[in-house]
């Protein structure tokens, strides 16, 4: 046995895992992951049920990444001045009482709108801590030359639990009900924390040991953003990030309606749409994670982007099942390039004593879907859900490309 894991770990896609604190981290993920993936189908399944609004399905998305938006910069500066297993082991353990706490209230019949809301913002507050710590560890654990390989793995598994997450919760929901699924999230939740008490670091391989805390963590916020502002590869990424997240990615949360009232097929066929995204994101990660490396990653960043927007128009105008199930698959292999790449080039420009606080800006520009999400909600109730997902998807596509024009350096990026 150990010699098939010697041999897997010489194959290229898997090199990384040959750092047993990073295999630690990536089972973690993939068990935090899937929880996260199933909460993306339950809770707007759960406040679609109970409301009948695609409004409300746009709300309750944007109130659980609103900690994420506005605490983003305090969770990067707590990354890079405490411990960062730490903050993983307290905000995952949260989480899971929250998901448990939730299947409770459904199981008792208890269940209101409003818990939908409160527990969202929770789960968005430990979230915001617990992103750009994790992130911050996956380039604590391995070699700077193994960090596309790390970060490609990464989204390899992001992409297995976005397979296996959504299905799951699909299928949970229609065997047992919402209650079912939220029970599944919270043991996933208690097997991430597991696999994260395991890590361990030596005070010579620990950058926060490294770095004494000279300054307050106000002023190690503004160091920050002067750090991602003054680096110019560091700043296209979170600019290409900022778009994309705020016009692409939104149509999401209206899967739901577009599953229930154009395509038809319900909570399962909502989670094998997310499926099928998952699919097309695990090609897209183990192309990365294998030859990543060779990219020329600014210019592969600009023009998957770019095709992210089409392709999310050319799913709005489909009321065919299985065609939408095939454009997903496509909005998956975009999704991943894009945002993986972006993810590698903040890492690498940024020493590891910044890295907490560049990845709380990466996450934070991805919030920017927070607002997306409650202008395409506004959009479907008075346009209609397709042409609020063409109109934001086209959007994204032109921004896009006058980004690659008006920004050549940022096509140049290695």
């Amino acid at each position: 046995m150990r010699d098939l894991f010697s041999a897997l770990y010489r194959i290229r896609a898997f090199e990384a895992l040959r750092y047993r604190n990073y295999r630690l981290i990536s089972y973690g993920q993939i068990s935090s992951n899937v929880g996260t993936w199933m909460d993306e189908v339950t809770r707007g399944w759960l406040i679609y049920h109970l409301t009948n609004s695609a409004l409300d399905l746009g709300l309750v998305k944007g109130v659980q990444l609103l900690p994420l938006l506005f605490l983003s910069p305090v969770a990067g500066s707590v990354a890079d001045r405490y411990s960062r297993k730490k903050i993983l082991l307290i905000t995952q353990s949260i989480n899971g009482a929250v998901f448990a706490s939730m299947a409770f209230l459904i199981f008792t019949n208890l269940i209101l709108p409003w818990h939908v809301y409160v527990t969202a913002v929770i789960v968005g507050l430990m979230q915001a801590f617990q992103q750009p710590a994790r992130s911050a560890m996956v380039s604590d654990t391995v070699p700077l030359e193994y960090l596309t390989n790390a970060i490609g793995l990464n989204a390899l598994l992001f992409n297995l639990a976005r397979i296996v997450g959504p299905a799951l919760a699909g299928a949970t929901i229609a065997l047992v009900g919402t209650g079912g699924s939220f029970t599944i999230q919270s043991i996933f939740l208690l097997l991430a924390t597991v696999w994260t008490v395991q890590i361990q670091y030596t005070k010579k391989s620990d950058p926060i040991a490294k770095e004494p805390k000279k300054y307050s963590l106000r002023s190690n916020i503004i160091e920050g953003w002067r750090f991602a502002l003054a680096t110019k590869a560091v700043h296209a990424g979170l600019l290409c990030n900022m778009i994309v997240s705020l016009f692409i990615v939104p149509f999401t949360t209206l899967l739901p309606v577009f599953a229930r009232d154009i395509l038809g097929v319900g909570a399962q066929g909502q989670g094998f749409l997310l499926t099928a995204m998952g699919v097309g994101a695990l090609i897209s990660s183990c192309v990365i994670a294998i030859s990543g490396h060779k990219m020329v990653r600014g210019q592969v960043m600009l023009i998957s982007s770019l095709f992210y927007g089409l392709v999310v128009v050319l799913f709005s105008v489909s009321s065919w099942f299985s065609f939408s199930a095939f454009v997903m698959i496509l909005v998956g292999l975009c999704h991943v390039h894009a945002n993986a790449l972006v993810n590698t080039i903040v890492q690498t420009y940024s020493p590891a004593h910044f890295r907490g606080r560049t990845m709380a800006l990466f996450n934070m520009s991805q919030l920017l879907s927070t607002a997306g999400s409650m202008v395409i909600g506004s959009l479907a109730q008075t346009l209609g859900p397709q042409i609020a997902v063409a109109s934001m998807g086209l959007m994204g596509a032109l921004s896009i490309g006058m980004m690659y024009y008006l920004m050549p350096y940022a096509k140049s990026v290695k």
